[in-house]
């Protein structure tokens, strides 16, 4: 007989103080829980929320947007306390420019049928991807050529795959994938897009914003309602949960934690490395076969501050297409990784700064590079494309989430691999239990959520879950003594 039942007694480690973590440890102190203590091995709070001063305000090294409105449980918290925090970004991601590795400006009129292409095939591919056995690239490709051969006026074949080729890294950047061909189809339709806006920012405060919120905090007390409850610089390195009355979490700074209760928050890339040897027992086969089935992919940033601003002011952006021959000569060269560099934009609050992003394989390389090859490296692919001079930067960063052990990438996705196991992140998701159904470990997390995986209300929803999972157990305690 478990010899502490009551939510006073009961305790529970989380194990870090991301969206998830955060999420289930301030709502399981609203429901009466007193003993919640939650490891952090960053040295900081947020997880892949991330938000830090720069230039003239903010910006998100993270989580950027809060993607879309309806039942999207961050824009419903804000809407419930009537708090007028983000905006629409408008149309900086559909309106920008399509430059050519020889610096031809494509016409908008070319440019823009291509763009709807693309673009309108993500919603519209719905109904055809039911029975769809092949990946997302497959399919967007095929669907691609279909309309581009249905268009009026005939396009440049040439230009029409350079354009695909950009568009493929794009939506690679919003799977998290190293190409949409590890995407699966069938399994994509699993992914719910909140209805409403799907970009909106945070003006010039940063997704920090809503940590703030749901920690009640503020710039005296950055952790709020969970102020001394979390341990920084506590990276977990082992959780025996051998015995039921007795879990133990060990961290790599000698600390050892005991608890009734585990909830785990760890990113699917650290899993992916250390399951092995962080879980004794190891994990049942269901939970194996689901970490290596999910795959989180690699995305980065680039921030470059210039002291005024010296675009063109009708530019949103410019997207990067190479010639086949250029792309030869790139892929034999030190600077290949600027291959999957695809495009920089404006950054809402920021009107000096241009944002960049780049995926997957050439994401990693770049992590190993210098911050001075990396900087050189994003100058050159400037003179390369633009016409016009760029001055030189005040201010330059990189995203390095691959390269950090405490996350091994940026968000999940479902892979063709994923639906081989048949599996997913349902099976991440169920918790270890006694015989008697206690929940002894339990886990949460963006990559833990059936439709919302890779965002930050999917994170928050999982951790609400399993918070609610012990409150659920707690009101039928006395029926297990």
């Amino acid at each position: 007989m478990a010899t502490r039942t009551s939510m006073e007694t009961a305790r529970i480690v989380v194990i870090g103080a991301g969206p998830a973590g955060i999420a289930a440890a301030t709502k399981l102190l609203a429901a009466g829980f007193r003993s919640v203590v939650l490891l952090e091995a960053e040295n900081r709070i947020g997880g892949r929320i991330y938000t830090i001063p720069f230039a003239d305000n903010v910006v998100d090294l993270g989580a950027q947007w809060c993607h879309g409105e309806k039942k999207n449980v961050i824009y419903e918290t804000l809407e419930r306390q009537k708090l007028d925090l983000v905006e629409s970004t408008g149309d900086v991601y559909d309106s920008y420019k399509c430059i050519r590795s020889n610096k031809e400006i494509v016409e908008d009129s070319v440019a823009e049928p291509l763009k709807a292409i693309a673009f309108n095939s993500i919603p519209e591919r719905q109904q055809g991807l039911l029975n769809y056995e092949g990946s997302l690239g497959a399919y967007l490709t095929e669907k691609y050529w279909a309309e581009v051969a249905a268009l009026p006026t005939k396009v440049d074949p040439v230009l029409a795959r350079e354009f695909l080729e950009n568009f493929k890294k794009f939506e690679s950047s919003v799977e998290a994938a190293d190409h949409l061909f590890e995407v699966s189809g069938k399994g994509h339709l699993e992914y719910w897009l909140c209805e409403g806006e799907l970009l909106l920012n945070w003006r010039d405060k940063g997704f920090k914003t809503f940590l703030d919120i749901l920690l009640k905090s503020d710039s005296s007390n950055p952790c709020g309602m969970l102020s001394h409850r979390v341990l920084l610089n506590h990276r977990v390195q082992n959780i025996d949960w051998s015995n039921p009355q007795n879990i133990k979490v060990k961290c790599f700074n000698g600390r050892v934690l005991t608890a009734d209760h585990v909830i785990c928050t760890t990113s699917l890339g650290v899993l992916k490395e250390i399951h092995s040897s962080m879980f004794q027992p190891a994990l049942p086969a269901s939970k194996v076969r689901a970490i290596e089935g999910l795959k989180l992919g690699t995305v980065d940033k680039f921030f470059i501050e210039f002291k005024d601003e010296f675009w063109p002011s009708d530019w949103t952006g410019v997207c990067f297409l190479w010639l086949e021959e250029d792309l030869k000569v790139l892929r034999n060269s030190d600077l290949f990784w600027l291959e999957s560099v695809f495009g920089f934009y404006r950054v809402s609050y920021q009107p000096r700064i241009l944002q960049g992003w780049i995926i997957g394989p050439h994401a990693r390389h770049m992590e190993s590079l210098s911050e001075e090859e990396v900087r050189d490296g994003i100058s050159w692919l400037f003179r390369k494309f633009l016409k016009f001079s760029v001055p030189e930067p005040q201010n330059f960063l990189r995203t390095q989430w691959f390269s950090n052990v405490n996350f091994r990438g940026s968000y999940t996705f479902r892979s063709l691999l994923t639906d081989e196991l048949r599996t997913g992140a349902w099976d991440l998701a169920a918790p270890l239990n006694t015989s008697e159904g206690r929940p002894l470990l339990q886990f949460a997390g963006e990559s833990t959520h059936n439709h919302y995986y890779s965002t930050v209300h999917g994170a928050v929803e999982s951790g609400w879950r399993e918070a609610e999972r012990l409150m659920e157990y707690y009101k039928m305690v006395p029926s297990h003594l």
